[in-house]
């Protein structure tokens, strides 16, 4: 089938899928070439790995996601992913498609949001809006309408806050890590180390290491659904 004419707006010509489940990369592989019009698809399996390819080179047109990786604990991957290509749009592409997840991924900077489950033309239809400069949620998502945040949502804006460095910093602190040790692994002196925890701790409006570690804490899938455990 030819795709449908784009009209004027994000060229979109080539796509990095961000999934760990091959049969389904195939399957948006192709459904992106033939119906989006899509001619460059790269993927990666962890998110590590899609940091790795922005990083040595151009960022692609479109990222797909899963927010589910293994490498990744709820909204961070697209935090970090929208630190690393600020210019790029996201698409989210979940399984997990309550509303409060859809409500987190486009606080936390998602351009849209489909369902796994979507058929071909939704598909066509979320790339066509995002391509447009728009945004897309699935048919019969409500928005929260202006209400409040929720503590999760909070955490997630306050985690956008944080330079790429700052994130890698903050993930190592959540592992554990002492500043020495975090200065090993990324090659920085200690005292760069405890300038980006402070900025850290400033950023997230906490006054200790353990606090920015329970911020973190909050923006996972167990606090956005708890119903699945």
């Amino acid at each position: 089938m030819t795709p449908a004419p784009r009209e004027s707006g994000i060229a979109m010509t080539s796509a990095l899928i961000v999934d760990d489940h091959p049969l389904f990369c195939d399957a948006l592989s192709m459904t992106l070439k033939a119906f989006v019009g899509i001619a460059k698809i790269e993927s990666a399996d962890r998110l590590e790995i899609a940091l790795d390819k922005i990083e040595a080179g151009t960022a692609p047109d479109v990222i797909v996601l899963d927010l589910n990786l293994p490498d990744v604990n709820g909204m961070d991957g697209l935090v970090r992913l929208r630190q690393a290509a600020a210019a790029t749009p996201i698409i989210v592409v979940s399984s997990l498609a309550d509303p409060k997840v859809i409500s987190a991924a486009l606080r936390a900077g998602a351009s849209g949001f489909v369902p796994k489950h979507s058929q071909r033309e939704i598909f066509r239809t979320a790339f066509a809006a995002i391509a447009k400069g728009e945004s897309y949620a699935p048919e019969g998502y409500l928005a929260d309408g202006g209400e409040p945040a929720t503590p999760q949502e909070d955490a997630i804006a306050r985690l956008n806050l944080l330079t790429r460095q700052q994130s890698k910093i903050l993930q190592l602190i959540c592992e554990g890590k002492l500043n020495k040790q975090i200065a090993f692994d990324l090659s920085i002196a200690e005292t760069t180390v405890k300038a980006h925890v402070t900025a850290i701790m400033r950023k997230l409006g906490v006054s200790s290491r353990t606090q920015a570690v329970l911020i973190a804490q909050q923006a996972n899938f167990a606090s956005l659904l708890p119903e699945y455990g």
